[in-house]
């Protein structure tokens, strides 16, 4: 893995946080992790082996929960971890951080998600990178992640992790949120018959991210768009929290600046 040193000082947009966490958590990071929104006092955490101290029982690891789950909420964030020791006496109780940034970002996914999650990954070669691997949870987890041992396209996953679909994708969100997921596109596995073509990066991930191919016309765009729109547009959400609204007006944003920028 990577030393934690390049990582030491950084600013983070929304969504960024919990994948640092986790990398923190799998590399059983320690020091003093700092974490400062511009509207709000800085968090400060201390961090042991990839685990935050905390306050002794179930409450505690809530409380910890909780203030990780503000800062990842922040639009935008600093973060700096100092590599130095710093355990108060006694103190023994932590919060997994691998943990926390798993739970985390699997309670975020939802319908709307799965859908996308679906789009962007059909006919794609998925694979685990081994150094990121979770620690399995269960049984249906060890399953889920052996059929990822090797590179296989999302219909070749089913029948071999033998677990209810939704809870397939949410691992799958959770691995590519956290680079634990290797993707490679339907079309890096074929051989070209000629020189390849050079593509636009912008309009390929616009493509990617709509869950179309190149042959795609302007009506197979325009479906794609409407059919996503559909469940990811705030105001059809209306029972949807402060926090899943923000995730939801901002996943459309980027849905509408990637139809515009193929049309």
């Amino acid at each position: 893995m990577r030393p934690i040193e390049a990582e030491l000082r950084r600013t983070l947009g929304r969504g960024e946080l919990a994948p640092l966490v986790y990398r923190l958590g799998r590399r059983a990071a320690s020091g003093v992790l700092t974490v400062s929104a511009r509207a709000a006092r800085p968090e400060v955490f201390v961090l042991r082996r990839g685990g935050a101290l905390c306050a002794e029982g179930e409450l505690g690891r809530r409380a910890a929960a909780a203030r990780l789950a503000r800062a990842a909420a922040e639009p935008a964030i600093a973060v700096a971890l100092e590599d130095v020791a710093a355990y108060p006496p006694g103190a023994v109780h932590q919060l997994a951080l691998a943990g926390w940034a798993r739970a985390h970002l699997e309670a975020q996914f939802d319908g709307a998600l799965a859908e996308v999650v679906v789009h962007q990954l059909s006919g794609s070669a998925l694979a685990l990178r081994g150094e990121l691997a979770p620690e399995p949870l269960d049984d249906t987890d060890r399953r889920m992640l052996a059929a990822l041992a090797v590179p296989r396209r999302l219909e070749q996953l089913w029948p071999l992790a033998r677990a209810p679909r939704f809870r397939l994708l949410a691992l799958l969100h959770f691995l590519r949120a956290v680079g634990a997921l290797e993707v490679a596109p339907a079309a890096a596995r074929r051989a070209p018959a000629a020189a390849p073509r050079v593509r636009d990066p912008r309009r390929a991930a616009a493509m990617q991210l709509l869950g179309v191919d190149d042959a795609a016309d302007a009506d197979a765009i325009k479906r794609a768009y409407r059919r996503l729109a559909r469940t990811l547009h705030p105001d059809l959400q209306p029972d949807a929290d402060e926090l899943r609204r923000r995730a939801l007006e901002r996943r459309f944003a980027e849905l509408t600046a990637a139809y515009e920028a193929l049309t």
